[in-house]
């Protein structure tokens, strides 16, 4: 079965793309963390290099079964290990008909350290999508035993 939801692409804290200029992560936390996914058999490296943070307010999401999980991924001198989950997803613009294979990349809530997300964002990573840009409605598709999107009452 397969769920949906439509979301709004808004700013993230520029951590995972390097926007923060945080010293710690110079070229930002994906381009010192894909080595260690891709050693586990996740290549991320066709994909850019930052997240498409997309906001669900209205729905509530239920993570099932990840695509990838890489636990106590020691990334960075700076900070503790962290686990991470993939979540296989697919994501459209509403004014385009272009699907994009994505993942939901979600370093676990209990092992992140910083940057804490609101509960209703989910950060996707997907190959460049053409004309996205904050504001914007985009329609996040995964099978329900991945994520399950529920309209909040």
């Amino acid at each position: 079965m397969i769920s949906s939801a439509v979301g709004i692409i808004q700013p993230g804290h520029g951590v995972a793309s390097g926007k923060n200029q945080d010293d710690r992560f110079p070229k930002g936390t994906l381009d010192m963390q894909l080595p260690y996914f891709k050693q586990q058999g996740l290549d991320l490296n066709l994909f850019f290099q930052g997240t498409l943070n997309i906001s669900i307010q209205g729905h509530i999401f239920k993570l099932g079964q990840p695509s990838y999980s890489f636990p106590s991924v020691k990334w960075s001198p700076d900070l503790p290990a962290e686990n991470f989950s993939f979540y296989s997803c697919t994501i459209q613009t509403m004014k385009g008909q272009k699907s994009y294979n994505s993942f939901v990349y979600w370093p676990h809530p209990s092992t992140k350290p910083e940057f804490k997300q609101d509960p209703s964002v989910l950060e996707v990573m997907a190959t460049q999508v053409e004309g996205a840009k904050y504001g914007d409605k985009i329609i996040i598709t995964a099978d329900s035993d991945t994520i399950n999107f529920i309209i909040r009452l």
